[in-house]
Order: structure tokens, then sequence, then C-alpha cells
């Protein structure tokens, strides 16, 4: 495999994605939605303006869960599932398919982390001015969070892509996944929780919170953002665990790329077996 190769498919793939009007619009959208957050974020607790980057933070983590893998996943759909006629085209190249699909799902994270880290920028140059840099550090931390849930999405795609026939199949598959991952499977595990004795729906809850990167980078956050009071006895085991809520953090982060790699590896096997 060669790094040549990925380099250049991946240089291709961000110019591509650079010049895609939605990717712009969505850096826009991006920008203007971590501005409103940032600043009426604190409004069910009657206050409104710039509170600081922890709070900052802490008022963006929906806004991050719920976008940032519809948005990774529909990229990767239409990088991966393009016309027939493209697909046969760029498979024909003196290039391995691993190649191919490493070299994309770059590309694609490299043009989608700087529509984000320019949302994530502007809200943060005006929350320094406003409120200062108390809590930069967490903010910081909050971004790369977002970025490897980024990550893992763009490879959950790239697997629903290379495993379906067609884009509009590629496409159900990926709303279907986003569902499950994102509104579905929180209530799953509560469900059996709630089938289970109380020693027993702990080790649950941390077993199943490895099984899903939207928890993994929600209790990630959470920690950083210094919350981890809020998952109970369950976030007390986790935090004792790994003996800090950083560590305990830096783990979950951890166990996000290692989902990225297991996903990667999935899709170069589904893609290797593909007949294009």
């Amino acid at each position: 495999m060669g790094i040549r190769n990925i380099a250049l498919i991946a240089r291709h793939e961000v110019r591509i994605s650079l010049r895609s009007r939605w990717i712009q619009l969505f850096a826009i959208i991006f920008a203007v939605l971590t501005l409103a957050i940032s600043y009426f974020g604190m409004v069910t607790s009657i206050v409104v303006g710039f509170e600081g980057f922890t709070r900052t933070a802490a008022s963006l983590l929906n806004l991050v869960l719920y976008l940032v893998p519809i948005l990774a996943l529909a990229a990767a759909t239409s990088s991966f599932s393009p016309e027939k006629g493209a697909a046969e085209f760029l498979f024909s190249q003196p290039v391995m398919r691993t190649e191919v699909l490493i070299g994309k799902i770059l590309g694609l994270f490299a043009s989608l982390a700087m529509a984000i880290v320019f949302g994530f920028g502007v809200s943060g140059f005006v929350v320094a001015a406003r409120a200062g840099s108390e809590g930069i550090a967490r903010y910081l931390e909050f971004v790369v969070v977002t970025l490897i849930l980024l990550l893992s999405f763009l490879c959950l795609g790239a697997l629903a892509s290379v495993t379906s026939s067609n884009r509009v199949k590629a496409l159900g598959v990926s709303l279907a996944l986003w569902f499950l991952f994102v509104l579905f499977y929180d209530l799953i595990t509560m469900g059996i929780v709630s089938l289970v004795d109380p020693h027993s729906a702990r080790m649950i809850v941390l077993i199943g919170l490895f099984g899903n990167p939207v928890d993994l980078a929600r209790v990630a956050g959470l920690l950083m953002l210094g919350g981890a009071t809020i998952f109970g006895a369950a976030g007390a085991a986790l935090v004792r665990t790994f003996g800090s809520p950083s560590v305990a953090a830096s783990v979950l982060s951890l166990v996000g790329l290692f989902w990225s790699g297991v996903l990667l590896a999935i899709a170069s096997r589904a893609l290797a077996r593909r007949e294009i």
C-alpha cells in the first residue's frame, strides 16, 4: 500500500469537497449555529450571553451529537456511491482499492474537519473576546472529540456504501444507522437494563457505552467538561476504573479511534470482494 497514492487521492478528494456548495454552506450554517447556541445555550437558566468556553462546549454537545453523524454519513455515501461510470474509471486506475478507500476517507475527513473547525473557531473567537480565555483547553479537547466522532461515522458511511448495491440503498442504510446510533441505541440499552438487577444494570450500561461512537463522544465530552456525576453510579465506576475523568475521557476517545479502525478494516475487505 503506497502512501503517495493515498496522499494523491486524499488531495483530489479535498479539492472536490471544498468546491462543493453544500460543504461551504454547512461551514457557514455550523458557524452560525455555534454562535447562536453559545449565546443562548443557558437561556433555560435565565442566562443569556457568552458564558465562557466550558459552558459553550457543554451547550454545543447536543448539536455535535446529532449533526456531525448525519453529515459524515451523507458525505461518505455521496463519495463512495458515485455514478457507475465514475466508479469504474476510479477503480480502473493502477492503485489498490484499499488505497482508494483510505485516501477518500482522509480527504473527506480533512474537508469536513476544516468546516467544523471553522465553526468552532468563529464561536471560540467571539467567546474569547467577550468572556476571556478560561476553559479554552477543555474547549479544544471537545473539538478533538468531535473530530473523532466525525471520523468514526465517515468510516461507518463508507462501510454502508461499499456493501450496498446502489446509492439509494446506501442512503437508506446510512439513515437507518443514524437512527440506530443517535436515537434508538440508548432506548434499547435502557430497555435491557430495566429487565435486570441493579448490579448487572451498571455493567450493561458500561459495556453498552463502548458499543456506540455517539455515546463514547457524549461521555468523553462530559468527562472533559467536568460532568462525570451525571452518569451516577455508572459514571463513578468509569472514573474509578481509569483513575480520573481526564484519563477516562482519553480512553473513550481512543476507543472511538479503534471503532474507526475496525470499520475501515471491514469496509476494506468488503470493497476487495465487490465487483465494480
